[in-house]
């Protein structure tokens, strides 16, 4: 082995028993500080005991304490090994306190009733706020509304699809269009809300509202009916993001090599067969990537409703995300509505790793 590589190898150190058994007690004495000062501050909270705290920072100080105690301990311990941990371990403790600790409070406002307008506080109140998400009528349209807003994805990809290939064509004019059709995504969903939905679909001036009237329409309401309402969400939402599909579709068929399809032109396979059978299956990996970001873009949809419909009419355009919302800032609710984003966090979970499983055999790349 030469001199070069062997700065590359890091030896067994040679750490004594008394240095191994300080770092254990030191990580596991810090650990025990934590578990006490949480323990106590819960006890507080829920009324058992009073210890004049007045928040909950001693908990999060006892935290660094024991993230400082771990870290150290590594070296104690392991010795160079544990200086390598030292470069991923502060990393993945910063995580763990902006992650599980804000998850764990949630669960706590979760079987919380918790109304800002109350002069009581928050009071436990076990399984109510449960029951009362079962028997809510606006939650359920929310989550079937978001149903239809994710259907409506594969109509969004087919048009980004067609765009793509539209531009990957040897046209003219062909850089103007794609920084044309890329413009929708440099606008935020408040802006391209108030834009169209506020201003440009008013029922009076507006001045699609106008020309549906000289076309015919009587009275053209787009947030009137439910159905029309809905539909104009999701042009809306389409209407932003389709440029980000098309963009990621565009740069896949950028990628697919020109011999293949000149050799399927050679064999006499047409633009049509070309594309089934070279085109479609080569950007399988693109399309699934595009089409699973793109859902959860949708999951997260709410601002064009907050502005546009406020949910209405009756709850039809409603989100959850939107529905939530209204939640805290009209009926100040905030114990039930984490709870309604603790149900649907979960329920994010599992449809996107369900989805991931079912794409997987998809996004592999085919020769």
């Amino acid at each position: 082995m030469s001199q070069g590589d062997l700065l590359h190898v890091v030896t067994a150190d040679d750490i004594s028993d008394s240095r191994k058994l300080f770092g254990r007690a030191i990580v596991w004495g810090s650990a025990l500080v934590v578990a006490l000062v949480a323990a106590a501050q819960t006890a507080q909270h829920a009324g058992l005991m009073e210890f004049g705290f007045s928040n909950w920072r001693p908990t999060l100080f006892a935290y660094i304490l024991w993230s400082i105690c771990l870290c150290w301990s590594q070296v104690l311990i392991r010795g160079e090994h544990g200086k390598r941990t030292l470069f991923v371990l502060p990393a993945a403790l910063f995580v763990v306190s902006l992650t599980v600790f804000p998850i764990l409070f949630g669960l706590i406002i979760a079987f919380s009733s918790w109304n800002l307008a109350s002069p009581l506080g928050r009071q436990f109140n076990g399984l109510d706020n449960v029951r009362q998400m079962w028997s809510d009528p606006f939650y359920w349209n929310a989550l079937r509304n978001m149903v239809w807003y994710s259907l409506a994805i594969l109509v969004e990809y087919a048009v980004a699809f067609g765009l793509a290939l539209l531009l990957n064509a040897e046209i003219r004019a062909r850089k103007f269009f794609r920084v044309a059709f890329l413009l929708p995504l440099m606008l935020s969903p408040v802006a391209v809300s108030w834009m169209i939905g506020k201003s440009m679909l008013e029922i009076r001036f507006g001045p699609i509202a106008r020309f549906a009237r000289w076309i015919g329409w009587d009275s053209p309401s787009f947030f009137g009916s439910p159905e029309i309402a809905r539909a104009t969400i999701m042009l809306l939402d389409a209407w932003t993001f389709i440029p980000f599909m098309m963009i990621m579709i565009l740069a896949g068929l950028q990628a697919i090599p020109k011999e293949l399809t000149e050799a399927a032109r050679v064999d006499g396979a047409g633009p049509w067969k070309t594309f089934w059978e070279i085109t479609f299956p080569l950007m399988l990996p693109v399309s699934v990537t595009a089409i699973l970001i793109r859902i959860i873009f949708k999951l997260k949809l709410a601002d064009i409703v907050i502005n546009l419909t406020a949910g209405g009419p009756g709850g039809a355009t409603d989100t959850v995300t939107s529905f939530i919302f209204r939640e805290y800032r009209d009926r100040s609710n905030v114990g039930y509505g984490t709870l309604l984003a603790m149900v649907y966090l979960v329920i994010i979970i599992i449809t996107m790793t369900i989805l991931m499983k079912v794409a997987d055999r998809f996004a592999r790349p085919r020769t």
